[in-house]
């Protein structure tokens, strides 16, 4: 049941045209176009070498956070899941598939723009191990979020906040414009954004071919914890 619940969900995410927009489209446009065009000054180095390891964490917002956050509140207003809520399969089942689907996302997220990252000439460093711990993480800490969101917010609310937070975290999350080009006080801020922790912490890895980077695994499963077991408090099905 769970298999076939997360098929499900996966299916009607990818069918979706404003989810496609948020997973897909843009962080795909904004790695082709910042890593082409001089805009914004990444430091040393080529730009896509700066850009792919935001731009994957911008890829993990964008379902785990953004997308999840708005498909659930609608169907929660909807009453689609206090239906799923009332059949055979549990609702730890209906998370646990709901999970899956970002996962499979996500994993097609991250063969897209690699692939696109290494025709423009993009150099990875560093271990897989570390990389995928820190996407792990990063799922749980923005699925969490998203989840809180949805299930304590109405769908309206949920919808614009989501988006705003989508655009505010782009922007100041360490994704296109390196951290450093902000004053000191708020690096101290944006730091401990489970984005710029994600962003940062790959950065660390294929970049700079670092080990794993423990500060920002600490942020992103503190943010995790927190908003998973928020989320599972406070969640309301209807």
């Amino acid at each position: 049941m769970i298999a076939a619940q997360a098929a499900l969900e996966t299916r009607m995410l990818l069918r979706n045209g404003e989810q496609l927009l948020l997973t897909v489209v843009i962080p795909t446009l904004l790695l082709v176009l910042f890593s082409t065009v001089d805009v914004v000054d990444t430091g040393a180095g080529e730009a896509v070498d700066f850009l792919t390891p935001g731009i994957l964490a911008l890829a993990v917002m964008s379902t785990a956070f953004t997308g999840q956050a708005i498909a659930t509140g609608f169907e929660r207003r909807y009453g689609v899941l206090k239906r799923l809520a009332s059949s055979p399969l549990p609702r730890w089942g209906l998370m646990t598939a709901k999970t899956l689907s970002v996962l499979v996302t996500e994993i097609l997220q991250v063969i897209l723009l690699t692939g696109i990252a290494f025709a423009l000439g993009w150099d990875p460093h560093g271990g897989p191990a570390a990389v995928l711990l820190l996407l792990v993480a990063g799922t749980a800490a923005f699925s969490g979020l998203g989840l809180l969101m949805a299930g304590t917010l109405k769908a309206e609310a949920t919808l614009a906040a989501a988006n705003l937070v989508f655009l505010l975290l782009l922007v100041g999350g360490g994704v296109i414009v390196p951290l450093g080009r902000f004053p000191s006080g708020v690096q101290d801020v944006l730091g401990l954004l489970p984005v710029t922790a994600l962003s940062d912490g790959l950065r660390d890895v294929l970049q700079h071919g670092a080990g794993m980077p423990w500060g920002d695994l600490a942020i992103l499963t503190v943010w995790a914890v927190v908003g998973l077991t928020a989320a599972g408090r406070f969640f309301r099905w209807e």
